[in-house]
């Protein structure tokens, strides 16, 4: 752990428009989140029109979109939000307060028994390439992207997707679904893409220069490096966007984050991790805390050796100080955490019953019972992920563990996922609504690729939950799963690591200076919202 510990204080050396109220049936209306810190006033001001604004994004996770931008296609889905916002806008939005707000279409009903949604569209929007954006085009895309085997697609139980007239699209439903419009918030339907421009394109060059009704169009995409953007004469909104253009580039590191915007011409950062560099930021930039709603998981492949067996399960478990690495890598700022929900999301449970919680000695007893312990454990790259997973290497293997590390980008990992041979991996779980895309199904349930584990009774609580009405059920079966978990020691949790989202001192938008709840890991940016003062 000493290195581990000499490693982090290397790295602090480094450092010198209309809003719908409605809820959905069967969701609860508070997000059950607190105020989170700032370094630095949060910047409320009304934007001026006109400006360039270049944001940086992480090679790791959202700098790197090797499988284009298309929804329908784009395995990096959720991590690739800043870029699909900007381009496609939103269905609805999630506002300051977990409300969900109207944006592309201006709000929905539901019918009593709950198994048919309208959702229904502004009308007399058009794509950026001047089609209509009407009931036709989205139902194309939900049959689409539900279709999909690599997006980040809901879990509906969907019966039909049909249209009344022109901008009412009904969702039909075996069953009621009581998350569904949370569902939206960061999964693939939420973005709209233009069906005439694809079709006329095909799928493999649109997806490098998509077309949609968003706030920006696309001038040039040179993949995981750098994606330039320009106003949309087109976009619905009077007056927005505010920007001229927007431009995304990629950046190796926190560190070279904050070099690059200290030499100058870069207005923001999304999702810094590096605790210890948020006061460097702090010193020239708005720096504005970003609570997660999801929780570091380590996934376990219950399919393969060694995580077949529960003794290497347990041992995995008992020997992971999860309080030491809150404490020495992350100063303390995270809740630990034994389920897949966090404080800013919904059905939030912080301690689940008989957990398993540090003991080296029944660590060390469980590796015997296992006959040995040889693991490879992998993650995302990201500023923060390597360092965890060396604490992680060496709390194991003094419990008698053989423990490879190695980080890599996005894409490969989720090439690791599909190909089921990895064995444990450091990632997150958990969305606004664990139902939600990114959310626990993702990570524990039978039918994805992305999940350890396979298990019809953990399936049929997830289930249940998304099918009843009633809020206090809900948080009952989620409870129930968080047990069901412990019991089988499927995976062991973390806590929830914030991001810092940072900005130019006379810079103003919502989720960049003033705070959102993260739909996923991290909140959407309002784009067409975002501004300079001119201050």
């Amino acid at each position: 752990m000493a290195a581990v510990l000499l490693s982090a204080a290397a790295v602090a050396a480094c450092s010198g428009k209309a809003t719908g109220t409605g809820a959905t049936a069967g969701s609860t209306s508070s997000t059950g989140a607190g105020t989170s810190a700032t370094v630095g006033p949060q910047n409320s001001a009304t934007p001026q029109p006109g400006g360039s604004f270049t944001m940086l994004e992480e090679t790791g996770l959202t700098g790197a979109w090797p499988t284009g931008l298309d929804p329908a296609t784009d395995g990096n889905g959720s991590a690739n939000q800043s870029y699909l916002d900007a381009i496609y806008g939103n269905l609805f939005e999630l506002g300051a307060n977990g409300q969900t707000i109207d944006d592309l279409a201006t709000g929905y009903t539901i019918t009593p028994d709950a198994k048919t949604v309208a959702i229904h569209l502004r009308p007399g929007v058009t794509f950026s390439d001047g089609t209509p954006f009407n009931a036709a085009a989205v139902a194309f895309n939900f049959k689409r992207d539900i279709a999909s085997a690599v997006g980040d697609k809901p879990n509906w139980p969907v019966s039909s997707i049909t249209t009344s007239g022109n901008y009412d699209v009904l969702i039909h439903l075996t069953q009621p679904y009581a998350p569904i419009i949370n569902t939206f918030h960061d999964s693939n339907v939420n973005w709209i893409v233009s069906p005439t421009a694809l079709q006329k394109m095909g799928e493999n060059a649109f997806k490098l220069a998509p077309v949609g009704a968003g706030p920006f169009t696309v001038v040039s995409d040179t993949v995981s490096s750098e994606l330039a953007l320009k106003k949309n004469p087109h976009y619905w909104a009077p007056g927005e966007p505010y920007l001229n253009s927007l431009t995304f580039k990629s950046v190796a590191s926190d560190e070279a984050a904050l070099e690059t915007m200290q030499a100058g011409g870069v207005q923001g950062y999304e999702g810094m991790q590096t605790p210890q560099l948020a006061s460097a930021f702090g010193q020239q930039f708005n720096v504005l805390d970003v609570p997660s709603t999801s929780p570091y998981v380590i996934q376990l492949n219950t399919a393969i050796a060694p995580f077949n067996n529960l003794n290497a399960r347990e041992a995995v478990y008992y020997a992971t100080d999860v309080n030491l690495i809150d404490q020495r890598l992350f100063g303390n700022l995270h809740p630990v955490t034994e389920g897949f929900t966090a404080p800013n999301g919904l059905f939030y449970e912080q301690d689940v019953p008989g957990y398993r919680t540090y003991d080296l000695a029944k660590a060390k007893a469980a590796v015997k019972a296992a006959g040995g312990v040889t693991v490879d454990l992998m993650a995302t790259q990201s500023s923060v992920t390597q360092t965890v997973l060396e604490a992680l290497q060496t709390m194991w293997q003094a419990a008698g563990m053989t423990v490879n590390i190695h980080v890599d980008q996005l894409a490969n990992v989720i090439q690791q996922f599909q190909g089921n041979k990895w064995q444990a991996s450091l990632q997150t779980a958990g969305a606004f609504d664990p139902a939600a895309g990114l959310g626990v199904n993702f990570r524990f349930g039978s039918k994805s690729v992305f999940s350890g584990v396979h298990d019809p009774k953990l399936d049929t609580l997830f289930a249940a939950a998304t099918s009843t009405l009633d809020t206090a059920k809900r948080q009952q079966l989620y409870d129930q799963a968080a047990e069901y978990i412990s019991e089988n020691a499927y995976a062991p949790f973390l806590f929830p690591v914030n991001g810092w989202n940072i900005a130019a001192k006379n810079v103003t938008g919502p989720g960049l200076t003033t705070l959102l709840p993260a739909s996923a890991v991290r909140p959407e940016i309002l784009w067409a919202q975002v501004g300079f003062t001119g201050q």
